[in-house]
C-alpha cells in the first residue's frame, strides 16, 4: 500500500483516539501514537503494524505539561517526520460545583483540551501550509455549542475548540491544508469512568468510537468544517445555540444539577 503520510494521534491509547489511529493506518497513513501510556500505546503500534502494514511510532507525553507541544514536535523532527495530518483527541472533563472542583485538576483539563491543542496546531500547521497539503482535526464536544453550569471548564474548553477550528477552518481555505471540528454527544469510552459517573451522559444516547471517526473521516474528507455525530448530536449542534443565552444556561443548571450533587456538594446550603 502507498504511504498517505502520516497521521499524529493524541489520546491514542484507547477510544476515539484508538479507533483514529486504525481507521488512518486502514487508509494507508503511517501513524505516530501520543499519549500517557506506553504499554496501550505499543500494543495498538504492535496492531496497526501487523494489520495494516504502516509505520507506527510510540511517543509518550503528558500532554498536560507547559512544554508538551514543544517536546512532541521535537521528537518527530528527532525521528525524522513529517506529519501531514495532526488529530487533536486528547482531552478529559470535570463536572460538580466549580467551587469544589480541585483547581490544579482543572488546570491539567485546560492544558491538555486547549493549550496542547493550540501548541501542536502551531508546531505542524505551517510545514502542512509550505507543502500545500495536510489536515488538522479537533476533537470537541456538543458541550461547546451550550452553555454548560456544573461542568463549566469543559464545556468552555470544548467552545474554545469548535470556534478555533471553524476561524482556522476560514483562514485556511484555499490552502490545501483542511480543519475539522468533531462534535460528538456522550461516546461509550473511559471518559466517563474518568469524569466519576455516567450520569454525565445526562440521559443522552452513547454512541461509539467507531460511528464518530466514520462520521468524522467522511466530513474530513468533504472539506465540512466541523460535524456532530449522530442524530442527538445534530439536533444539540443545530437547534439549542439558536435559544435566548440565559434562558439556556438556566434550563442547563436544572439538567446537571444532579450530576453536580453527586459529584461535588454544593458550598452553597
Amino acid at each position: 500500500m502507498t504511504s498517505q503520510g502520516t497521521a499524529l494521534v493524541t489520546g491514542a491509547s484507547s477510544g476515539i483516539g484508538a479507533e483514529f489511529a486504525r481507521r488512518l493506518a486502514a487508509r494507508g497513513h503511517d501513524v505516530v501514537l501520543v499519549a500517557r501510556s506506553a504499554p496501550a500505546l505499543e500494543a495498538l503500534a504492535d496492531e496497526v503494524r501487523r494489520d495494516h502494514g504502516v509505520r507506527a511510532e510510540v511517543l509518550v507525553q503528558d500532554l498536560s505539561a507547559p512544554d508538551a507541544a514543544t517536546r512532541v514536535a521535537e521528537e518527530v523532527a528527532a525521528r525524522g517526520l513529517t506529519v501531514d495530518l495532526l488529530v487533536n483527541n486528547a482531552g478529559f472533563g470535570t463536572a460538580g460545583h466549580f467551587a469544589r472542583i480541585a483547581p490544579e485538576r482543572e488546570h491539567r483539563e485546560l492544558m491538555v483540551n486547549v493549550v496542547a491543542l493550540v501548541g501542536l496546531t502551531h508546531a505542524f500547521v505551517p510545514g502542512m501550509l509550505a507543502r500545500g497539503a495536510g489536515g488538522v482535526i479537533n476533537v470537541g464536544s456538543t458541550a461547546g455549542f451550550n452553555i454548560t453550569p456544573y461542568f463549566a471548564t469543559y464545556g468552555s474548553s470544548k467552545t474554545f475548540v469548535l470556534n478555533f477550528s471553524l476561524a482556522l477552518w476560514s483562514e485556511l481555505r484555499g490552502s490545501g491544508v483542511k480543519v475539522l471540528a468533531v462534535t460528538p454527544g456522550p461516546v461509550e469510552t473511559a471518559f466517563f469512568d474518568r469524569i466519576g459517573t455516567r450520569k454525565a451522559a445526562i440521559g443522552a444516547k452513547m454512541t461509539t468510537s467507531d460511528q464518530v471517526v466514520t462520521s468524522a473521516l467522511r466530513a474530513f474528507d468533504r472539506d465540512r468544517g466541523y460535524v456532530a455525530p449522530g442524530r442527538g448530536a445534530l439536533m444539540m449542534a443545530h437547534l439549542m445555540p439558536r435559544r435566548p443565552r440565559k434562558l439556556m444556561a438556566l434550563i442547563g443548571r436544572r439538567v446537571t444539577r444532579p450530576v453536580a450533587d453527586e459529584l461535588t456538594p454544593s458550598l452553597a446550603r
